[in-house]
């Protein structure tokens, strides 16, 4: 019998919830949901290769190509989180969340930003816009996401969409990386990662002070964990199709 050792393993550590008694403070609470970055997906192996430079442009063509169906999902969750919101002060606030993904005017927003990310990467246009490389793992992976913002209570997917906690530092280790050992890529291409940068720390700290102001009881507080938890284990099983559909010899 063949023994499987723990590091043939790509399964990501348990999101570590702590054992809820009585509800957290602020303080405590934001810094638990915080200490779930240890299962975010930046730590596959498929992001260590990208960011080591040993990815073929083949495997990054079909990583772009896949997550394409991601991008064009968030706004329609952001939708979905719209309509579930009796706030409207909350809506008005997270209405700019769709302008960032679907632009103001077509040409602009950060799907287009990401289909020229795949353009410079050399999948055609009209191949990342009829999808016809995206996985049905992966669609099923973010059609799940859809599902669950328009499912649970809004405050519920609000708090799913707290990995944007640990986005920022992903971009920028994208962004460095693509330039060292990827100098074919066109710089501008990757406008996609450095407006994540800008927007990343602003929509979770709304979504964090939202989930603060409304998660205050040990039931509401256990939701948000799992709603975390739940979108943490999407974004694994994403890029975990991805990895194992482009693996090299």
């Amino acid at each position: 019998m063949t023994t499987l050792h723990a590091s043939a393993l790509s399964a990501p550590p348990p999101p570590a919830f702590p054992s809820l008694t009585q509800p957290l403070a602020p303080d405590d609470l934001a810094g638990a949901l915080r200490a779930l970055s240890g299962s975010y997906y930046a730590n596959h192996p498929f992001h260590s290769l990208m960011h080591e430079g040993r990815l073929t442009q083949r495997q990054l063509q079909g990583w772009v190509a896949n997550r394409l169906a991601y991008q064009r999902a968030i706004p329609r969750k952001d939708a979905a989180i719209l309509s579930n919101c009796p706030d409207p002060d909350v809506r008005r606030l997270w209405l700019q969340r769709i302008i960032d993904h679907d632009g103001t005017e077509p040409g602009t927003g950060g799907i287009e930003m990401w289909i020229k990310l795949g353009e410079a990467l050399g999948v055609p246009r009209d191949e990342m816009e009829d999808e016809r490389h995206v996985l049905p793992g992966v669609r099923f992976a973010a059609e799940a996401y859809v599902t669950f913002c328009k499912t649970k209570p809004w405050i519920d997917a609000v708090a799913s969409s707290l990995t944007e906690l640990f986005a920022p530092d992903l971009m920028r280790r994208r962004i460095a990386a693509f330039p060292q050992h990827y100098p074919w890529v066109r710089s501008e291409a990757l406008e996609y990662f450095r407006s994540r940068i800008i927007q990343a720390p602003r929509d979770s700290q709304q979504g964090l002070q939202l989930v603060l102001t409304h998660c205050t009881t040990i039931e509401t507080q256990r939701r948000a964990f799992e709603a975390l938890a739940f979108k943490l284990e999407m974004l694994w099983v994403m890029i975990d199709t991805i990895h194992h559909a482009y693996l090299e010899p």
